[in-house]
């Protein structure tokens, strides 16, 4: 078939990708070098944000039933959580899940919207002219071919093919620092040796099938670089080190040695060239974000590249992509090197003393409830506000729209996010204007579901909001709080000519 746009990468970044795209009628081919699916799972946790997206999806019942929810999580590995249930989020936890099992799902759901994955398919080069780009690919086999798009999106890790063929560079901090992680089927039975792990600072998770990881940083082995393998033997003496136990682990399923190198992209696009997930950002595993920023990145992105493929993209769209979503890579990549550099300085032993009295003060913020939320907000991503383009904006411009429910004449009870299933802007109503409907159908139709609104749930962010436009990704776009018809007709029009296009 005919492709609009080409991502590179079957990771869950590029599949959720490839999802969005095809959900707004994008023909979508997805390329992966790799013949089968990832079996071992790097990352294991969808954070509040991430969760929201899928229920904004429809997808969250294929999640939930998988995973494990957990209300706190940590910073730093601080003995004090992060309290997410306390955020404003009806999904105010992490659920557990195996990166395995997020990739399976989103592989399944884009088969069903007709996303052409391409396993086995090689990138070796990408050009780009005015008209399109072209991607140079080694096919099953051996041979080579050249595929055609409009578009091309690195969804394809740290060591970007895309990336550097686009010429974007990727400026950061070398690797200084490494930790172990491993998953073994056997462990020691007997109670209390994972909690003396746990004490030693050892991360130990259960896993799937009676698989246990262990993650840890032995300070003898700090500096040994990343692209040296874990042997078993290694692992144990570095747990008995560490713990004063090797845990009886035995019958390892995966070993591996991951790094701190720290680089954000300059640019996250360069002409139909796109950048998503780790090719635009890579860090220290600290909190578990990459994975969720990633998924992110790819919600904010595919609504826009879909408005350029379809033609009514407004002025500057796509361009708005880097504009809001490197900032947010910045900001992760700075909070992961203050948590690595937290770390660190406690395992070398000049350092110890004042880093564990850091860790100390820090415990003792942690405990209090707006430093604690603050800091839940940046690691959940549930705080993450994009720039509103006009200074005049009203407050809520910008911000996750609250998940409120709600209902309208006729209609059964229903949720904001419920609403965006389809990947449509959504245009409410809160002062239940019955000639909304017909008057936006008449323009943006295709593109804008609107709704008035009998009653909704009272909200502090919706205090005297008489209407407002939620992106397809779920952030607002225009919210106004005027009592007079004629003027909020006007500035409705002029929102919708700024985000949903001009009138079809």
């Amino acid at each position: 078939m005919s492709t609009d746009v080409i991502v590179v990468g079957a990771g869950p970044t590029g599949l959720m990708l490839a999802c969005e795209l095809a959900l707004a009628g994008v023909r979508t081919r997805v390329l992966e070098r790799r013949t089968e699916p990832q079996r071992d799972s790097r990352a294991l946790s969808l954070h509040p944000r991430s969760v929201e997206l899928m229920d904004q999806r429809g997808l969250l019942d294929r999640f939930l039933p998988l995973g494990r929810a957990v209300p706190g999580w940590h910073f730093a590995g601080l003995r004090t959580q992060l309290d997410f249930s306390a955020l404003d989020s009806r999904h105010g936890y992490t659920l557990f899940l195996a990166q395995a099992r997020t990739e399976a799902i989103l592989e399944r759901r884009a088969h069903e919207l007709g996303v052409e994955i391409s396993r086995g398919h090689e990138v070796l080069g990408v050009r780009q002219d005015g008209d399109g780009v072209e991607v140079e690919v080694r096919a099953p086999g051996g041979g080579t071919e050249t595929a055609h798009s409009l578009y091309a999106v690195g969804c394809d890790g740290g060591r970007s093919i895309v990336r550097q063929a686009a010429g974007i560079g990727f400026p950061g901090t070398d690797e200084t620092l490494t930790g172990v992680l491993g998953d073994f089927a056997v462990v020691d039975p007997q109670p209390g040796a994972l909690a003396a792990a746990r004490a030693g600072g050892v991360i130990v998770a259960p896993l799937e099938g009676g698989v246990t990881r262990f993650v840890y940083l032995d300070p003898e082995r700090i500096r040994v670089p990343a692209r040296e393998p874990v042997s078993l033997e290694e692992f144990r003496t570095s747990l008995t080190r560490i713990t004063g136990s090797d845990c009886g682990v035995a019958e390892p399923v995966w070993l591996s040695r991951f790094g701190n190198a720290t680089r954000l992209a300059e640019s996250y696009r360069s002409g139909r060239i796109l950048l998503a997930g780790d090719a635009a950002h890579i860090h220290f595993p600290a909190a578990g974000q990459g994975l969720n920023t990633g998924l992110q990145d790819a919600m904010n992105l595919g609504w826009k590249l879909a408005a350029v493929v379809g033609g009514w993209a407004p002025p500057g769209l796509l361009d708005g992509y880097d504009g809001e979503r490197r900032p947010v890579g910045r900001s992760v990549t700075e909070n992961t090197e203050v948590q690595t550099l937290l770390a660190e300085l406690t395992l070398v032993a000049q350092y110890r003393r004042p880093a564990e009295a850091l860790r100390r003060l820090l415990d003792q913020l942690l405990g209090m409830a707006e430093v604690n939320r603050r800091l839940a907000d940046q690691v959940s991503a549930l705080g993450t506000g994009y720039p509103p383009p006009d200074p005049g904006a009203d407050p809520l411009v910008g911000r996750r729209m609250p998940d409120v429910g709600l209902t309208a004449a006729g209609s059964e009870a229903t949720r904001v996010y419920e609403l965006l299933h389809g990947g449509r802007f959504v245009l409410l109503s809160l002062a239940g204007d019955p000639a909304l409907r017909e008057s936006v159908d008449a323009g943006w139709g295709p593109r804008v579901t609107a709704v008035a609104v009998d009653k909704y749930d009272e909200h502090p962010d919706l205090d005297g909001v008489t209407e407002v436009l939620v992106r397809p990704d779920g952030h607002v776009a225009w919210a106004t709080r005027t009592t007079d018809g004629g003027a909020r007709d006007d500035q409705r029009a002029r929102a919708l000519t700024a985000w949903a296009g001009t009138r079809s």
